[in-house]
């Protein structure tokens, strides 16, 4: 009986290792392992050996059983892991592959990118900050006295802890300046919430870039030859440019600052209302307030600051007249870009 056992170990260990199909190893499990297979059949010979042999023999053939089995699943896996992949019904390997479409910048992201480049060329360096701000780098840092009507639950997203969403990128203008010391030349793009109805012109959320210069002997002359100078690499150099007095309560003199109409050339039409002309960002010189808060000396060292929305830049540049098709995504509407 031992010899038995011995010899059938030793041709299925040789035939198992031979297989090279998987149809063919599942003939090999039922050759020896089914209800009529070898293994199965020598067991059934144990009642004719002696009793005292018995429990060894009854155990051999057990041992045999599952060295089989591990030897069968072992081989399967090493077959189904080398053995080619089947191909769908109909596929014809021979046919030329498809050609899959590439992934692009959404419009908004590219439109950011090439505000951020230019500034960069123009000697800027590029900050962040959190969007998640508090009231003090937002609202009082920034000079906005305690009733102003941008504090209004109506106008800013409020959180329970007391923190907000920030309402422009203005407060890292701030954590800027207060970690460091002049002169500083930095331009801020990122994501900023306002909390307003939501329109063909206005989001609740939506990007800005600004950007700001902190130095000794700085102008409005500098900031007018900043501005005027990325229009024109941005649009182009038949854009001009003109300002406008205005109020923000971080800047004096404040300013806000058109250009000639994209749609038009400045003749007048439905977008710019006939005048010629589209308002496309603030801007001013920094106030000694801001400075003060920020640790400059007002005395020794001026600066000015600006902030342009990235819809507002990409509309006029994709002449889009609705900005909530930016947020649809519509895949009719990005693939134009």
């Amino acid at each position: 009986m031992k010899e038995r056992i011995l010899a059938l170990q030793t041709e299925a260990e040789r035939e198992i290792a031979a297989i090279s199909t998987l149809k063919a190893l599942e003939e090999a499990r039922v050759k020896y392992l089914g209800k009529k297979g070898a293994v199965t059949e020598l067991l059934k010979t144990l009642g004719q050996a002696p009793p005292a042999e018995k429990p060894a023999l009854g155990k051999s053939c057990n041992d045999l059983k599952n060295l089989l089995s591990n030897l069968l699943d072992t081989r399967q896996g090493a077959l189904e892991e080398s053995a080619p992949a089947e191909l769908p019904k109909g596929f014809d390997p021979t046919l030329p592959g498809r050609t899959l479409p590439v992934g692009k910048d959404h419009p908004l992201t590219a439109v950011m990118d090439r505000m951020v480049e230019i500034f960069r060329d123009f000697g800027f360096d590029v900050a962040s900050g959190p969007d998640v701000e508090n009231d003090y780098y937002n609202f009082q840092a920034l000079n906005f006295p305690p009733d102003h009507p941008a504090r209004d639950a109506q106008d800013t997203f409020f959180l329970p802890d007391g923190s907000l969403l920030r309402t422009h990128t203005s407060p890292v203008q701030v954590r800027v300046m207060e970690k460091g010391k002049p002169p500083f030349k930095f331009v801020v793009p990122g994501r900023v919430y306002r909390n307003e109805a939501v329109d063909a012109t206005h989001h609740h959320i939506f990007h800005q870039v600004e950007g700001f210069l902190v130095d000794e002997g700085v102008t409005f002359a500098h900031l007018k030859g900043v501005l005027d100078a990325f229009v024109k690499k941005f649009y182009g150099p038949e854009i001009t440019t003109r300002f406008r007095p205005s109020f923000f309560p971080f800047t004096e003199p404040s300013a806000e600052m058109d250009i000639s109409c994209l749609f038009c050339g400045g003749k007048g039409c439905r977008i710019c209302k006939q005048s010629g002309w589209v308002e496309t960002l603030g801007c001013g010189m920094i106030h000694p307030n801001v400075l003060k808060n920020c640790h400059v000396d007002p005395e020794k060292y001026t600066g000015f600051a600006f902030g342009m929305g990235v819809e507002r830049i990409a509309m006029f540049k994709y002449r889009v007249d609705d900005i909530r098709l930016f947020y649809q995504n519509d895949l009719r509407f990005l693939r134009q870009f």
